[in-house]
């Protein structure tokens, strides 16, 4: 498949400070691509050197086959949506949707005939002769979503578009925007620390720590295959549940314990090695479904924490094991039950280095 944005050994100095270090990556035409991780691992660096706004140390970057590393963000066929609206406030909605196309001389007509398909796009027809400070917050996004879609480009870019909504917002934007890309089917590249954002939006994810990308993957693989400790705390909330032991033949001894793998599949041989197991809480059985698993332990519930459709308890196996339970099971602090997982479906890891065994 053509690439619509091509990153080839890129790297971002800040003094000494080496943020980016020669790192790669390609963007299919029409993907949506998330770059996910926590503050300060360089995934809005990176997006802010795709659109040009800062100027990289070494690398290339092309853009739907053109070389634009040198090029100014104007003129890199890209649309920027930011985490802070940046609307002018003296000026309406449509005057905001048009700026840039009346800056670049476009004629009236096909700028009106854009401002039109935008503000369709984005419902907010009735919306456009009002003035930012008469918008909540939802819509003031929606106008600085739809000041870059005015622009007719191949490549949308969002740093952070929702982490100022409250929750209920988040979510129906979310949808929103899932479905502009299903409409448009134009290259997305979303910058979140979310990873429910990520998990629902993103056709691939990149999770970045200290600017390089740990792991490129489908939500789905990088949820239930990550590749390593940081991965694998990283995605998934409440977050992975992670057993210490040594691994010897085909289980892993826990505290006097022998947790057998089974059908786990190992990548390698580390026979004899400290490992850490992982294991998702909602992979955790609780009472008589946990008598189904291949392996079971009795223990005591520390902590519950009703959820509405979920229970999260926290239960004393190894320093702690959390279980993610459904909602119409009852749990108490001190209650007594039986826990089972299959092995199977976790994540070995070698504690040494963190990676996937």
């Amino acid at each position: 498949m053509q690439s619509s944005v091509s990153i080839r050994d890129l790297s971002l100095n800040f003094g000494a400070v080496n943020v980016i270090e020669k790192l790669s990556l390609d963007i299919a035409e029409g993907e949506f691509l998330v770059l996910l991780g926590p503050s300060g691992c360089g995934k809005s660096t990176l997006l802010n050197c795709i659109a040009g706004l800062l100027d990289i140390s070494a690398g290339q970057i092309f853009i739907s086959g053109k070389n634009v590393t040198w090029e100014e963000p104007k003129d890199r066929g890209i649309g920027m949506v930011f985490q802070s609206y940046a609307l002018y406030p003296q000026m309406t909605v449509e005057r905001n949707l048009s700026f840039g196309l009346r800056v670049a001389r476009m004629p009236n007509e096909e700028i009106k005939q854009r401002v039109q398909r935008a503000s369709d796009i984005l419902q907010i027809g009735p919306l456009l002769d009002r003035k930012p400070g008469q918008l909540s917050g939802g819509q003031r996004q929606r106008v600085a979503i739809g000041r870059a879609l005015v622009r007719d480009v191949a490549v949308y870019l969002f740093d952070e578009p929702l982490s100022n909504l409250d929750a209920k917002l988040r979510s129906e934007l979310r949808v929103e925007i899932k479905r502009l890309h299903q409409r448009l089917k134009n290259t997305m590249i979303y910058v979140t620390h979310d990873q429910i954002e990520a998990m629902t939006l993103a056709d691939r994810i990149a999770i970045m720590k200290n600017g390089v990308i740990q792991q490129l993957d489908s939500p789905h693989t990088i949820y239930n295959k990550p590749v390593n400790l940081f991965v694998a705390g990283f995605i998934g909330s409440p977050t992975m549940n992670f057993l210490s032991g040594k691994l010897t033949g085909s289980s892993v001894g826990l505290d006097g314990v022998s947790i057998p793998l089974g059908q786990y599949a190992m990548q390698k041989t580390v026979d004899g090695a400290n490992v850490v197991l992982g294991i998702r809480p909602e992979h955790v059985a609780v009472g008589e479904d946990a008598r189904k698993m291949p392996f079971t332990i009795e223990s005591e519930i520390e902590i519950v924490e009703p959820m509405g459709s979920d229970t999260v308890a926290w239960t004393k196996v190894g320093e702690s094991l959390t279980v993610r339970a459904s909602g119409e099971v009852a749990l108490h602090p001190g209650q007594k039950v039986l826990v089972g997982f299959d092995p199977a479906r976790g994540s070995v890891f070698e504690a040494t280095s963190g990676e996937r065994v």
